[in-house]
């Protein structure tokens, strides 16, 4: 569950980054502190929270940064995740990092924040944004409104970063209160008469109880609140229902509504600004109903360019065969030849499934250069503020598959690396989303490295081909993605998404960011790369994969129509999809397989189950019991489309 760097975490003062998604927490998180960052998965759950220590002005702060949210009144796993760390740690401070162009929105956190009773500062952030479409703060008006430090800043140019750090200590609670109203200040006065939650103030905890908040009942129970309490809470929010005709919720956010535009009618001027900048123009182009698509097609063939013609084209090549295949191979079985000649650790070094020759130039040859030159373009994406853009032009297709717009991002990285896009799944608000996702990247999605073998063995035949196979893939993927959106349990989360403005890329950010995720991969995906290769050494010495070749061959002969030596690469390809694909490359090439073996051997390899260390992934994601579930019916359903498109075009004798 968790998996956090030893470092010493004890009695340092926690420093909690709390925001909207897309505000800049991040970038500050990483400005406030050094290189020693952890990052885990907050426990019970696959949210994953940033921490590390830093000193500043003779403070010592264990700073996390905590996943966007919109609410205190949790609607999510990432809003609950947040909520409970700010519940969870006491003597606490809190960073509020606020998107300045949206005031009032944010604003309305803020409150929540204020009311929970917590040393808070107020960081206005994106301060030239909000200045560049004709918004002005004034902070010392703002400051004595709320009753805490409030600072501007803009975070991607370290503007304001200094009096952020000198706010920080000065932290203190808000005296601020919003008047709710007699009959709801009444209740206020009743609800936190009766209990009290260390850390938060007993108001706060009135408010959520009135507002309906059942997850905060929940708590309570577990903190030990007793029955009888909590059946008089309940008498209390019912009797107060009564002096209103909607949800006591919709009363309490509509007085915050109405607080939070007073309070921007005191401290903000606002003047009219031309709308000219190109800036602006591409950020219209960009979700435009005519232009998003084409704009979100080039993107993406730019992407493939980069990510697959010089990250799993040149790079590679250059990697495996100058580095690993020509130097380093056979450097270290030569030494063992040397100086350790036996043939057991040579085979588990060096041999057809070895340590050297395939798990680490798999790990380093194969996909690093993959991943790395994907984290590029992503945090190129990601600066620019196009991926938010990308998810809302591509939202409507999506939910016609039970997912939202949102799940273009690891479907963008499963084109990368299935592995990497299973863990981007955490993005997703509900587990139904997360497990949709996860079984089409394992069904549809190929990865970059099987894409360029896939893309050759189909144009050396006819572009139309590459088209079939194509048009075969989006049918399925529409297809199953609609069939299991109905059948698994649950709805889908709300599609909120805030519109960040569109920026040049910073370098210092995107090396930052590339650097962080390529650490993660080394420390991550890795070991998982080196435990299959383990497991398929062992499984080979056993003679168990000739068992499994002997087994799967009459299907593949029989049923698929393709020659024996077929089943070798899809069982290869457990391992190492490209390898899979490379195996039917080779018998392609020594013209032992027709057109139409051709499309159907693609097409099986394409949908087969993926590769281990993918699997392994979808064990720590979804749990052992979900990734068999998924390795077994994908595989079926490979082999069951693999037939049929052999039956279809031999019956109908359809030219290939």
């Amino acid at each position: 569950m968790s998996n956090i760097t030893k470092i010493d975490f004890k009695d340092k003062k926690p420093l909690i980054l709390v925001g909207s998604p897309n505000v800049g927490k991040s970038v500050i998180f990483s400005l406030l502190t050094s290189q020693y960052v952890t990052v885990s998965n907050y426990p019970g759950t696959t949210v994953e929270v940033s921490k590390a220590v830093s000193s500043f002005f003779h403070h010592e702060y264990l700073v996390l940064d905590t996943p966007g949210i919109n609410s205190l009144i949790p609607y999510s796993e990432d809003e609950k995740v947040t909520r409970d760390i700010l519940f969870q740690y006491q003597n606490k401070t809190v960073v509020h990092v606020f998107d300045t162009k949206n005031f009032t929105n944010n604003l309305m956190l803020t409150l929540q924040l204020v009311e929970m009773g917590i040393p808070l500062v107020l960081d206005l952030n994106m301060y030239d944004e909000a200045a560049n479409r004709g918004i002005k703060i004034d902070t010392e008006t703002l400051s004595k409104e709320l009753d805490i430090g409030t600072v501007a800043t803009v975070a991607v140019e370290r503007r304001g970063l200094n009096k952020l750090l000198d706010e920080i200590p000065k932290a203190r609670v808000s005296g601020f209160r919003i008047d709710y109203g007699k009959e709801i200040e009444a209740a206020l006065k009743e609800i936190s008469a009766l209990f009290s939650v260390r850390g938060i103030s007993n108001r706060f905890s009135a408010l959520l109880l009135l507002a309906g908040d059942i997850t905060f009942k929940h708590y309570l129970i577990q903190e030990e609140v007793g029955e009888d309490i909590l059946k008089r809470i309940e008498e209390i929010v019912h009797n107060t229902q009564r002096y209103f005709v909607r949800p006591l919720k919709s009363v309490i956010i509509e007085k915050k509504h109405r607080k939070a535009f007073e309070i921007f009618k005191k401290v903000a001027s606002s003047t009219k600004v031309v709308s000219s900048r190109i800036r602006d123009k591409v950020s219209k182009l960009m979700v435009s109903p005519v232009f998003g698509l084409p704009f979100a097609g080039l993107v993406m063939y730019l992407t493939y360019l980069f990510v697959g013609q010089f990250g799993a084209g040149f790079l590679v090549d250059l990697i495996e065969e100058k580095f690993f295949n020509t130097l380093l191979n056979p450097f270290v079985s030569g030494v063992i030849d040397k100086f350790l000649p036996w043939a057991f650790l040579k085979d588990l070094l060096v041999g057809e499934y070895g340590i050297v020759t395939m798990a680490l130039t798999y790990s380093f040859a194969i996909i690093l250069p993959v991943v790395a030159t994907f984290f590029i373009v992503f945090g190129i994406l990601e600066d620019t503020g196009y991926l938010p853009r990308l998810a809302a032009v591509v939202n409507r297709i999506f939910k016609l598959i039970g997912l939202h717009g949102k799940a273009v991002l690891p479907f963008m990285l499963g084109l990368g690396c299935g592995t990497m896009a299973v863990l981007t799944t955490r993005i997703l608000e509900t587990k139904r989303e997360r497990l949709i996702a996860t079984l089409l990247l394992a069904m549809v999605i190929p990865c970059s490295a099987q894409l360029g073998v896939i893309l050759g063995m189909l144009g050396a035949v006819s572009f139309r081909l590459i088209l079939i196979w194509l048009f075969l893939l989006l049918f399925i993927l529409g297809i199953v993605g609609f069939a299991v959106s109905k059948v698994i349990p649950g709805e889908n989360s709300e599609f909120m998404l805030e519109l960040p403005p569109v920026r040049m890329p910073q370098a210092g950010n995107i090396l930052a960011k590339v650097g962080a995720r390529l650490s993660w991969y080394l420390k991550e995906a890795v070991p998982l790369f080196i435990l299959g290769t383990l497991l398929l050494f062992i499984l080979d010495k056993m003679n168990m994969l000739t068992a499994i070749r002997d087994f799967c061959s009459p299907v593949i002969v029989n049923f698929l129509n393709l020659p024996i030596e077929a089943t070798e690469a899809f069982i290869v390809g457990f391992l190492r999809r490209d390898y899979g694909a490379a195996g039917l490359y080779a018998l392609q090439k020594q013209g032992m397989l027709t057109n139409l073996q051709v499309l159907v051997s693609v097409l099986v390899v394409t949908l087969m189950s993926p590769c281990v260390a993918q699997f392994f992934v979808m064990i720590k994601e979804r749990g052992v019991k979900i990734a068999c579930v998924i390795f077994i019916s994908v595989s079926v359903f490979a082999v069951l489309m693999g037939g049929l498109v052999n039956f279809i075009f031999r019956y109908f004798q359809i030219p290939i």
